[in-house]
C-alpha cells in the first residue's frame, strides 16, 4: 500500500518554544509570521502564554527555528530535558519566572509613580511652583524617563532594528522628545532660570518655546503605560493555571503493593502493571482496573456526574476520582501522559494554543497611526525649514506633532476602564480576567451550561417519599435515614440529612452495590436496590413499583424501604436545580442568547433539570464525555455561533478554554476557574447575565475611550503641523483627553447587577 504524500512531510514534530521579549500583539504576529516563511513550518504564536507551537519536517532543526525567532529581535529557548520531580515542584518552577517579572514590572510602576506625582503636581499647579522648581522636577522626571520607560525604549529600539513600528515606537519617542525638549529647554533656554514660571502661551515664538517644560508629559505617560502593562502582565501570568490547577488535582503519592506489603511512592513511579491500595476518601492515583474490593466512586469533580459510580472488581477507575466506600486495589492500565487527567490538561493547552489572542485596539490602529505620526512629526520638520523659519520654531512645531500623538490617554483608555470596570464587578461578585477576554461579550449568541455546581446545587438530596398503604412517612424517612446515616455513600448521607437527630443502629451492614441493612427500635430495616429487597422477600406493591418507575424515569435514584419484612417506602434522590436557575435562564434569553444544557449525565436526568429551569428540549446535550465537551463547543462555533460557555468542574475546563468566553462559578474546581474569562464568586447563575451585560458596558467604555483619545489626537495633529498648537497646548489637550477617559471610565461605577 502506498500513501501519496502530496508534498506534505509524514513524519511531522510537534514543539512548543518559549518566547521572550514580546511585549504587544503584534510582536507575537511577526514571529508568528517570521516561522511560516520557514519551508514545510506551521507556527502558531500566543502571545498570552508566550508559548510558539510548531510543527516541522525533519529536515528542520530545533536550533533553526530558535535562530529564526532570534533574527526577528525575539529570543526562543526549547522545553527542557524531562526530569524526575514531584508536581509540586515542577508546578512551583513554573510559577517563579512570571512571578519575578511580574514583580520586578510592580517595583517598576511603584517607583515611576512615586516619582511621577511631584513632577505632574508642581507642573499643573502654579501656586507650588517654588524659586527653582524645574531643577526638581528634572531630577526626578530623569529616573523616570530613563529606568521606567527603559521596556518602552529597549523595545522600541528592537522593533527600530527589524523595521517595524509599534506602540513602544510611540511612547519611546514621545517621552524622550518631550525629555529631550525639556533638558534643552533648562540648560539652553530660559526655562532654567530661578523664579520661572510654568504657563501656557498660545504662540510659537522661539522666546516662548524656548521656557516650555514637558517634564510631567514625559514623567505621565511613562507612568500610565508602565499601569497598563502591569495589568496585562498579571493576566498573562494566569493563562497558564488552568494546567497547573489539573496537575494539582491528581495524587501526590500512592501506597503499591510490592511483594504483598504497602509501600508508599510518589505517582512518578508508578508503572503499567503495578496494583496499589486506595482508601476510603483517597484519590485513585492513576487509571486503572479495580483487581480487589467493591466502592462507589465519587467521578463529580472530573466527569460532572453527580452520581457516584459503583465499582467492583473488573471495572475501570479514572486517577484523581476519590473512592467514597470501601477498600480497592487497582491495577495501573495507564500512567503519565496517558491518563485521562492529563489528556484533559492538553486538551485546556490545545484550546488555549488555538484561540487567538485577542490583539488591543490601540495597538491595531497603532500599526498605521505610529508610522504616520512620525511621518507627519519629520514633515512638519522639514517643511518649517524649507519655508525660511527657524530651527527653534520648526522643532517646536515638530514636538508639538510627537506630543499631541502620544498615547497619554490610549494609555488610560483600557486600564481605567478594567479598573472600575473589574472593581465594581468585584464588589458583585464577578470577576473579570482582562481586557482581552470582553471583545467575545458583545458578538455571544448563545450560551451553554453546563448541569452539575452550574444549573443544579452538585449535592445529592431527598426530592419525594412515596409510601404503601397505611405507612406513616415520617416514620418510613426516620427509619431510612438511621440506616443510612451509618452509610458513607453520598446517596445514603442525602438520605440521612433529611432527619435532623437520626435514631442509633444496631447490626448495621452495608452491602456494596445493593445498600444497607440494620436494626433500628426493634424494626430490620433494609434500604437500597430493588435487588436488596427482593433478597429478603420483600416485593414492592403496585403503588411503590409506579413510583419507582416514574423517579428512574425522570432521571432520579430510587431508595427502595423495607421493615419487618415487607417494602414500604420509596425515596427519591437527585440533585435539585438551583432555586435561582430558571429566572437565570430568563435573563439570559434578554440578552440574546440561546442556553444549551450540556451534560455527562444521561439523558433523563439532563432533560428533567432543562424541563424544570425552562431550557428547550431540542437545546440538551447529554451524555458528553469529559473529553468530548470541548469538541462540541468547537462543532457549535463550526456552526457560526459565538459560544459562551457557563461551568464548575474541571471536566469543564477545556471546553470553558475553547468557548469564546468562559464562565466559571466561583463554587467550583481551581482548574475550571482558572481556564474560564470569568468568575462569577457566588456560584449563583444569574450572576452569568449580570457578568455578561457588565462586560458589554466594559468593552463599550474601553472602545469609547480609545475613540476619543485617538479623536482629540488625530483633530490636534494638523494643528500642531501648521504651527498653531504649540507643544504646551498639545499636552494640555493630551490632558483634558486623559481627565475625559479617567471621567467616562468612573461611570462604571453606577453599574447595577439585576441579580442583587
Amino acid at each position: 500500500m502506498t500513501t501519496a504524500t502530496s508534498g506534505i512531510e509524514p513524519a511531522a514534530q510537534r514543539i512548543e518554544l518559549a518566547i521572550g521579549g514580546m511585549t504587544c500583539a503584534s510582536c507575537a504576529a511577526r514571529i508568528e509570521k517570521k516561522l511560516n516563511r520557514m519551508e514545510g513550518v506551521s507556527a502558531t504564536v500566543n502571545y498570552a502564554t508566550e508559548k510558539a507551537s510548531v510543527d516541522f519536517p525533519p529536515h528542520v532543526a530545533v536550533a533553526d527555528l530558535v535562530a529564526t525567532v532570534e533574527k526577528a529581535g525575539y529570543t526562543a529557548e526549547p522545553p527542557p530535558p524531562p526530569a524526575v520531580a514531584t508536581p509540586a515542584e515542577e508546578d512551583a518552577d513554573a510559577a517563579s519566572p512570571p512571578d519575578e517579572e511580574t514583580a520586578r514590572l510592580r517595583r517598576r510602576l511603584l517607583v515611576t509613580v512615586a516619582l511621577s506625582i511631584p513632577v505632574v503636581l508642581l507642573a499643573m499647579v502654579p501656586a507650588w511652583q517654588f524659586r527653582n522648581w524645574q531643577w526638581l522636577s528634572l531630577t526626578l522626571a530623569a529616573p523616570v524617563v530613563v529606568w521606567g520607560g527603559l521596556p518602552f525604549h529597549r523595545a522600541a529600539w528592537t522593533n527600530a532594528r527589524h523595521g517595524a513600528a509599534t506602540m513602544d515606537t510611540l511612547v519611546s519617542v514621545g517621552t524622550l522628545a518631550a525629555f529631550g525638549w525639556s533638558v534643552w529647554a533648562l540648560f539652553f533656554g530660559d526655562a532654567g532660570m530661578p523664579g520661572m514660571r510654568h504657563g501656557f502661551d498660545f504662540s510659537l515664538s522661539s522666546q516662548n518655546a524656548s521656557q516650555a517644560l514637558y517634564l510631567e508629559t514625559a514623567a505621565g505617560v511613562t507612568a500610565f503605560i508602565l499601569l497598563g502593562r502591569y495589568l496585562e502582565a498579571r493576566a498573562k501570568r494566569r493563562a497558564g493555571s488552568a494546567l497547573r490547577a489539573l496537575l494539582e488535582l491528581g495524587a501526590k503519592d500512592v501506597a503499591v503493593l510490592r511483594g504483598g506489603r504497602e509501600e508508599r511512592v510518589p505517582v512518578a513511579q508508578l508503572a503499567i502493571g503495578d496494583r496499589f491500595v486506595v482508601r476510603p476518601g483517597e484519590k485513585v492515583a492513576t487509571d486503572g482496573r479495580v483487581v480487589e474490593g467493591n466502592s462507589a466512586v465519587d467521578a463529580s469533580m472530573l466527569t460532572g456526574e453527580s452520581v457516584p459510580v459503583e465499582v467492583g472488581p473488573g471495572d475501570a477507575v479514572t486517577g484523581a476520582t476519590v473512592n467514597s466506600g470501601g477498600r480497592l486495589v487497582v491495577e495501573a492500565t495507564c500512567v503519565g501522559s496517558d491518563t485521562q487527567l492529563a489528556r484533559m490538561a492538553a486538551l485546556v493547552e490545545q484550546a488555549q494554543t488555538g484561540k487567538a489572542a485577542a490583539q488591543r485596539l490601540a495597538d491595531r490602529i497603532s500599526a498605521v497611526f505610529v508610522p504616520v505620526v512620525l511621518l507627519i512629526a519629520v514633515g512638519t520638520l522639514v517643511a518649517w525649514l524649507a519655508s525660511g523659519h527657524g530651527a527653534t520654531e520648526a522643532f517646536t512645531a515638530a514636538v508639538a506633532v510627537l506630543i499631541i500623538a502620544c498615547p497619554c490617554a490610549l494609555g488610560l483608555a483600557t486600564p481605567t476602564a478594567l479598573m472600575v470596570g473589574t472593581g465594581r464587578g468585584a464588589q458583585l461578585g464577578i470577576l473579570i480576567r482582562g481586557p482581552e477576554v470582553l471583545e467575545g461579550t458583545r458578538r455571544v449568541d448563545t450560551v451553554v451550561l453546563d448541569k452539575t455546581g452550574t444549573v443544579t446545587t452538585g449535592r445529592m438530596a431527598l426530592v419525594g417519599v412515596h409510601v404503601a398503604d397505611g405507612v406513616d412517612e415520617a416514620e418510613a424517612l426516620r427509619l431510612a435515614a438511621a440506616v443510612e446515616h451509618a452509610s458513607e455513600h453520598p446517596i445514603a448521607a442525602a438520605v440521612a440529612a433529611a432527619v435532623e437527630h437520626p435514631a442509633p443502629v444496631e447490626d448495621f451492614r452495608n452491602l456494596p452495590g445493593l445498600g444497607v441493612q440494620g436494626v433500628v427500635d426493634g424494626h430490620a430495616v433494609v434500604a437500597g436496590r430493588e435487588r436488596l429487597l427482593d433478597d429478603w422477600a420483600m416485593h414492592l406493591p403496585a403503588r411503590l413499583a409506579a413510583a419507582k418507575a416514574a423517579a428512574e424515569a425522570a432521571g432520579r435514584t430510587a431508595v427502595l424501604v423495607g421493615w419487618d419484612g415487607a417494602a414500604r417506602a420509596v425515596l427519591e434522590v437527585a440533585d435539585r436545580a438551583k432555586p435561582t436557575s430558571a429566572e437565570a435562564i430568563t435573563r439570559l434569553r434578554e440578552l440574546g442568547l440561546t442556553p444549551v444544557l450540556l451534560t455527562g449525565d444521561n439523558a433523563a436526568v439532563a432533560h428533567s433539570v432543562a424541563a424544570e429551569v425552562g431550557i428547550d428540549a431540542d437545546r440538551v446535550i447529554a451524555e458528553v464525555l469529559p473529553e468530548d465537551k470541548a469538541g462540541v463547543i468547537a462543532r457549535l462555533q463550526a456552526e457560526g455561533r459565538t459560544v459562551a460557555m457557563v461551568g464548575d468542574g474541571v471536566n469543564d475546563a477545556a471546553a470553558l478554554a475553547q468557548a469564546d468566553l468562559g464562565l466559571a462559578m466561583g463554587t467550583g474546581t481551581d482548574a475550571a476557574i482558572e481556564a474560564a474569562d470569568l468568575t462569577l464568586v457566588r456560584g449563583d447563575l444569574r450572576s452569568a447575565a449580570d457578568a455578561i451585560r457588565l462586560s458589554r458596558r466594559t468593552l463599550a467604555t474601553i472602545k469609547g475611550n480609545l475613540f476619543w483619545a485617538f479623536g482629540y489626537n488625530v483633530a490636534a495633529l494638523p494643528l500642531a503641523a501648521l504651527g498653531l498648537l504649540n507643544p504646551m497646548i498639545a499636552g494640555a489637550a493630551m490632558a483634558f483627553s486623559s481627565v475625559f477617559v479617567v471621567t467616562n471610565s468612573l461611570r462604571l461605577r453606577r453599574f447595577q447587577a439585576e441579580s442583587a
